[in-house]
């Protein structure tokens, strides 16, 4: 079989907020540049972020970068790189002002500056008192941050693979990464798209779970095929669930909701959250909030008829302000929670929303291996770099600050564009030769779809794994479920192995698709259940039952045995995990000491 190879200088895999930004790095700068998406780039899943992107900007009260490093510190409960927290608030306020000049259409004040509100864990003067520091299009921020990078890259003539999936990295026999197979969705098409560097910004793989605030397509593509390369996955124990997702939909209600004035109560009309964070209260970090609700359903002070969510008041908001700052919100109210937010509270429960973990790199977005005993140095891959939800720079650690997913994006989707353009200036050469067995793992993929019978059904498969994520790995973790887990999933591994389509056609075919991302969707889990049943401790989204708060270990955390990073192997049909050190020296200010974490 003949395949095609496409060649480029530089190949991006994702079209969302960091595909695109790194796309604009490496195109402005002359190189050839393709970027691979399985969905048109204005429809990736950056365009559900509603809230905003975080910034010191100042704009409405006082604020510092530095305070803003120290709010993603404590909220990463210390599990945070701390030079990459610093990199990356440090410039916050400078990828903000680049996309506004892109044309980012951001709320306004009324002196023309951009528009910024509160949000959790977002605080003055090191933790004091609430600071608007989100930057805010009203609560469609990441939709018109994908068009406004996505009209930059038709100026700067990105070429775009609309509706092709990734199949498999390449890599030579010296480690390098040449590109990737992929895939024609329409056609059934298979090629090789060969590239001097190589961008991962597939987003995260929160459809593992059976509740999530993800889009369908976020299965965890460049995980899947990272771990198969031989890339080890960091952090992976680490899921935060966002604790407003409409009850029995899990669609998303940002956190600005709460950032306007909105109120969590209970059944007793309670605004509960008094009693947890008695100084952030509603705008406390998202797994405190999460988990207060989680205690509060549990308790018996639920509301509806099952007692099994509580809910989101803003009917005491002015409506002209939510028709302005919150129009999708009321949108999405009435569509899946059949209520006018502007009358009725909306009913809320805590669902899988962001993955803290991912492929690791360092803040220049370098794909980094550990390359000695006990993992305590890393080597960046050559030609290998990753932006957004499916790295893992560490500025997330343990739990993410609401609104630094977007500042993630163009950060870090900078830095990597801007390092791929430096690794090619610096050693301009041609392309390397592809390993001959470079396609051999995709084809044999695709041909065991083809020839497969009598296996497992794709989507059964598919719903085991989730129902296992959600009742094994969930808000709360408990030692002996994830035992349970960890064989669980390991079980469901071999379900999938020898899954089934029904239809054979090369011909979008759905179902062939389905079941190449559950391929990757598998590889996630496993890390997930591992990593996490391996870490006896809690900290930040991860918080285990037999973890017991005390002087020693505040909130059940253990600085001194688990202040470490988790790498997970693939290694055969086996699970290896090794652990490399938090990097607590920042780049130019003191270190932000240990602490006990509270709101």
């Amino acid at each position: 079989m003949t395949i095609p190879i496409r060649k480029f200088d530089a190949i991006i895999v994702g079209a969302g907020g960091a595909g695109l930004r790194a796309a604009i790095q490496l195109s402005e700068a002359g190189l050839k540049t393709a970027v691979l998406t399985k969905v048109f780039p204005t429809r990736s899943h950056t365009v559900a972020a509603q809230g905003g992107v975080a910034a010191s900007l100042g704009n409405s009260e006082e604020d510092h970068w530095h305070w803003h490093m120290y709010d993603t510190v404590k909220g990463s409960d210390w599990l945070g790189d701390q030079d990459a927290i610093e990199f990356m608030c440090r410039e916050a306020n400078e990828v903000v002002v680049e996309l506004e000049h892109y044309g980012m259409p951001f709320d306004r004040l009324d002196n023309g500056r951009i528009y910024q509100r509160p949000f959790g864990g977002h605080m003055s003067n090191f933790g004091e008192k609430p600071v608007r520091r989100s930057c805010a299009a009203a609560d469609r921020t990441g939709h018109a941050m994908l068009h406004a990078m996505y009209q930059r890259n038709i100026k700067v003539n990105t070429q775009f693979f609309v509706e092709w999936m990734a199949l498999d990295l390449i890599r030579d026999a010296e480690g390098e990464v040449l590109g990737v197979t992929a895939m024609d969705m329409e056609t059934g098409e298979v090629a090789m798209f060969h590239a001097k560097a190589t961008i991962f910004a597939t987003g995260g793989a929160g459809r593992i779970y059976y509740s999530s605030t993800n889009a369908f397509i976020n299965t965890g593509d460049g995980l899947g095929m990272a771990a198969r390369a031989g890339i080890p996955l960091e952090d992976m124990e680490f899921w935060q669930f966002h604790p407003t997702g409409v009850a029995g939909a899990g669609v998303l209600i940002t956190e600005g909701v709460r950032g306007e004035g909105g109120i969590l109560r209970n059944s007793s009309g309670e605004r509960f959250m008094e009693r947890y964070a008695p100084n952030a209260k509603d705008l406390a970090s998202r797994d405190v909030v999460s988990r207060a609700m989680v205690t509060e359903i549990n308790e018996g002070r639920g509301c509806g008829p099952e007692r099994d969510f509580v809910l989101l008041d803003i009917t005491h908001l002015d409506p002209k302000t939510i028709m302005q700052r919150l129009p999708g919100i009321r949108e999405i109210a009435i569509q899946f929670a059949g209520v006018d937010c502007i009358k009725d509270p909306i009913p809320v429960v805590p669902t899988c929303h962001y993955q803290m973990g991912g492929i690791p790199t360092n803040y220049l977005g370098q794909v980094v291996m550990p390359t000695s005993s006990g993992s305590q140095t890393n080597a960046p891959v050559p030609g290998f770099y990753a932006a957004g939800e499916c790295a893992c720079a560490s500025v997330h650690g343990a739990n993410r600050l609401g609104t630094n997913s977007l500042l993630d994006l163009l950060v870090f989707g900078k830095s990597a564009g801007a390092s791929a353009v430096e690794y090619l200036k610096q050693a301009p050469r041609a392309h390397k030769p592809l390993p001959q067995e470079a396609i051999d793992r995709s084809l044999a993929r695709l041909d065991r779809l083809n020839t497969q019978k009598d296996g497992a059904s794709v989507h059964e498969s598919r719903l085991a794994m989730q129902r296992a994520m959600q009742n094994h790995c969930g808000v709360f973790r408990f030692s002996d479920k994830l035992k349970q887990g960890v064989e669980r999933i390991v079980d469901i591994e071999r379900q999938i192995a020898a899954t089934e389509i029904q239809d054979k056609s090369q011909v979008f075919n759905t179902a062939r698709l389905e079941a190449l991302e559950l391929d990757n969707m598998i590889e996630v889990a496993k890390a997930t259940m591992v990593s996490a049943e391996a870490r006896k401790e809690s900290r930040g989204a991860h918080v285990r039952d037999d973890a017991i708060d005390s002087a020693e270990r505040p909130n059940g955390r253990d600085d001194k045995n688990w202040l470490k990073h988790s790498l997970w192997f693939k290694d055969g049909n086996g699970n290896r995990l090794e652990y490399k050190p938090v990097v607590m020296s920042p780049l130019t200010v003191e270190t932000i000491e240990l602490k006990t974490r509270a709101y």
